[in-house]
């Protein structure tokens, strides 16, 4: 069976654990979706959610942990949410452990510190879209190869390379699916 894990190093991520389960109901997809910690846990994923929270705590947990080694040498689908973004990215404007599969260079806190987090509509997937930033990062550039899927003010806040995704702003938060929608149907192809 099918199993997307949420990773739960540090920061609250029951939201994407939620709307997970909702949206393989939603598409009528038989999955398991959990929780996961170690690097044992990470391996038996066929696709992973990093949420928002602080990324150099994650980042340094899952180098401590095995974690990070073990998303790169399996190649798991990997869909990451402001710090999921920061830790999916190649260069970051603060030093600390990336995965780096996605060339994106991010800057952190990109909008803001906390009080300076807000709802805007984006457009992605060709549709509206309300997106909540929360301390959100963004991308300064993205390599070759990169599809930008939605920029704010000429600042890039979603992108989709292979079968990772990156968001700047929070999906969890709201009803809508079609985030979780895209990132399972990459998952989906990776396990076929």
């Amino acid at each position: 069976m099918t199993t997307i894990g949420i990773l739960d190093l540090q920061g609250d991520v029951s939201e994407h654990l939620e709307i997970t389960k909702r949206t393989l109901d939603k598409m009528g997809v038989e999955a398991r979706v959990s929780k996961v910690k170690t690097a044992s846990e990470v391996a038996e994923c066929d696709g992973i959610i990093i949420s928002g929270g602080e990324s150099t705590v994650i980042g340094k947990l899952m180098k401590e942990t095995g974690v990070l080694d073990v998303i790169i040498k399996q190649n798991i689908p990997v869909m990451g949410t402001c710090a999921g973004m920061v830790l999916l990215s190649k260069e970051s404007d603060y030093e600390q452990p990336l995965l780096g599969l996605i060339d994106i260079k991010v800057r952190r806190n990109g909008f803001g510190r906390q009080r300076a987090s807000f709802e805007d509509e984006i457009e992605i997937f060709g549709g509206n879209y309300k997106g909540v930033f929360i301390r959100a990062p963004y991308a300064l550039e993205a390599g070759e190869g990169v599809d930008v899927l939605a920029k704010l003010d000429d600042k890039i806040v979603a992108v989709a390379y292979k079968h990772h995704i990156a968001t700047a702003f929070h999906p969890e938060l709201t009803d809508d699916t079609k985030i979780h929608e895209y990132f399972i149907k990459e998952v989906l192809k990776c396990v076929e």
